[in-house]
């Protein structure tokens, strides 16, 4: 874990609460899921999709665990392609009601994996935000580009959740798009997820 993705969630381990990237790191697919299966021989290949076209899938089964369920995180859990396209993507919703978190990998139009969450984690449910794909094109316009350009880097993660960065701003959902570089601090570019806006970039 970097210095700055220390840094990006501190305020929930001041508040008491762990520590997002405990389970939350680039190049792990989301740990609440455990352990994913490789995909069996001579199997179709996933097709990647948008995080938005997932969610129908992943919506279904949450409300079929808990009528009140609410999402409050997205993250891919394969790697991305340049248009903001991954074969499976993972979505984490909350319910009041439970008192519990619950994760679902969708993959081929279906949610192939499911668990509950094995930490609380009391995020607020994610406001209105736009695609993966205009999410990663803001990202690439801004900074992504020329770091990859510059670096040899790649694009790694992208993850969406709400108050995440900024305490004055609880009300605002963002995508944070990682790149990664062997030897060099990464690239992390937040972009404001209704408004398509970039709210800045940092290295770490």
């Amino acid at each position: 874990m970097s210095r700055s993705e220390r840094m990006l969630f501190g305020r929930w381990e001041r508040r008491g609460a762990p520590n997002v990237w405990d389970w939350v790191s680039p190049g792990i697919a989301l740990v609440f899921l455990g352990s994913l299966s490789a995909l069996p021989a001579g199997a179709a290949k996933p097709e990647p999709f948008s995080a938005s076209q997932g969610l129908i899938y992943a919506t279904a089964a949450a409300e079929a665990w808990a009528a009140d369920a609410e999402l409050v995180y997205v993250e891919n859990d394969e790697p991305l392609e340049g248009s903001g396209l991954s074969p499976r993507w993972g979505y984490l919703f909350r319910s009041s009601s439970q008192d519990r978190s619950r994760g679902y990998s969708v993959e081929n139009g279906e949610v192939v994996q499911a668990a509950d969450l094995g930490l609380r984690f009391e995020a607020p449910p994610l406001g209105t935000w736009i695609d993966s794909g205009p999410a990663l094109l803001a990202a690439e316009e801004k900074a992504g580009t020329k770091f990859r350009t510059e670096s040899g880097g790649a694009l790694s993660h992208m993850l969406l959740i709400r108050s995440a960065t900024d305490p004055k701003k609880p009300e605002r959902t963002n995508w944070l798009v990682v790149y990664r570089a062997p030897g060099l601090p990464g690239l992390f570019v937040l972009v404001d997820a209704k408004s398509g806006e970039i709210d800045r970039t940092w290295r770490g």
